[in-house]
C-alpha cells in the first residue's frame, strides 16, 4: 500500500475455508434479552461455530442474527445442567466463561479442540450447580468500570481466542 493508493474497501470478502469443522459448541442459559442470543447467533455464524445450545424460550430476532440463523444449528433445552452432563459424555471439555476464585485469564488458557463454552446469564452469571460441572473457568480481565463486559462482548472475545488458537478449524 502506498500513500498514492488508499486501501480498497471489500464489503464481503470470500469466506475462509476451514480444514476441519469447528468443535466448539456454545451453551447459553435462558437470557433475559433476545438481543443477546441473537447477537451470539450472528457471532457463531461468522466464526463457523456450527451449534448453539440455548436454554429457556430462546427467541431470536432474525434482523439481528442475520445470516447466522441459516448456518448455525440451535438446539433448545430447558436448563443447562443436563446439557453439560451430555456434552461431557460426548467428550467435550466444559469451559465456563465466568469470574471466579479459580478462573484462568483467557490469554493464558489453552483451549481443547472439542470445547463446550458455557456462557453465564447476563445478570447473574453461572450458578453453583453449573459451575460444579465445568472442567475449567476462564475470565477476561476488566481494567475499569463496570466490573464485567456485556455477555455478548465477552462471548465474542472468548470465541475469538478459540479461533486464534485453531484458525483452521
Amino acid at each position: 500500500m502506498t500513500e498514492e493508493q488508499p486501501p480498497e474497501h471489500l464489503r464481503h470478502k470470500p469466506l475462509t475455508n476451514l480444514s476441519r469443522p469447528r468443535e466448539l459448541v456454545l451453551a447459553c442459559p435462558s437470557f433475559k434479552s433476545k438481543v443477546n442470543l441473537s447477537r451470539i447467533v450472528r457471532l457463531a455464524g461468522c466464526a463457523a461455530v456450527e451449534k448453539i445450545i440455548a436454554c429457556g424460550t430462546a427467541k431470536i430476532d432474525p434482523t439481528i442474527a442475520r445470516d447466522g440463523m441459516g448456518h448455525v444449528v440451535i438446539e433448545r433445552r430447558r436448563t443447562l445442567v443436563p446439557v453439560l452432563k451430555t456434552l461431557r459424555n460426548e467428550g467435550y471439555r466444559i469451559v465456563g466463561l465466568e469470574q471466579t476464585d479459580r478462573s484462568q485469564l483467557i490469554y493464558e488458557y489453552k483451549y481443547h479442540h472439542r470445547t463446550a463454552l458455557v456462557i453465564g446469564h447476563e445478570r447473574h452469571g453461572m450458578n453453583a450447580e453449573e459451575l460444579a460441572l465445568v472442567d475449567d473457568v476462564i475470565e477476561i480481565p476488566v481494567y475499569g468500570m463496570p466490573y464485567s463486559y456485556n455477555v455478548v462482548t465477552a462471548t465474542t472475545m472468548a470465541v475469538y481466542e478459540y479461533l486464534r488458537q485453531f484458525p483452521q478449524g
